[in-house]
């Protein structure tokens, strides 16, 4: 059975960071993995990726200040995040792309609160 399950998240004070975690487990092989977030009544964004090679790719909004890395040989990818501002607050997802497939996996969200 696939799971991504994510770790990380919470309450932290503007200017502060935070280090999220996503470990995938089951049986396939990981191409692409990334995370995305979504705020209430908003769609779900995209914030950054990276490739099983380490090219790595940010949105604009979180460019020099979160940094995506992954560990292959645990199968889990991570999100630094630095500078962190209010419009930060969401729920963050992290996914995983089935090599050579179209299939997507998710996990199921960790909440991540910027207070001013």
């Amino acid at each position: 059975q696939v799971q991504l399950v994510e770790s990380g998240g919470g309450l932290v004070q503007a200017g502060g960071s935070l280090r999220l975690s996503c470990a995938a487990s089951g049986s396939f092989s990981i191409n692409d993995m990334g995370w995305y977030h979504q705020a209430p009544g908003k769609q779900r964004e995209y914030v950054a990726s990276i490739t099983s090679g380490g090219s790595t790719n940010y949105a604009e909004s979180v460019t020099g200040r979160f940094t995506i890395s992954r560990d292959n040989a645990k199968r889990t990818v991570y999100l630094q995040m630095n500078s962190l501002q209010p419009e930060d607050t969401s729920v963050y997802y992290c996914y995983a792309d089935r090599i050579a497939s179209f299939v997507r996996y998710w996990g199921r969200g960790t909440q991540v609160t910027v207070s001013s």
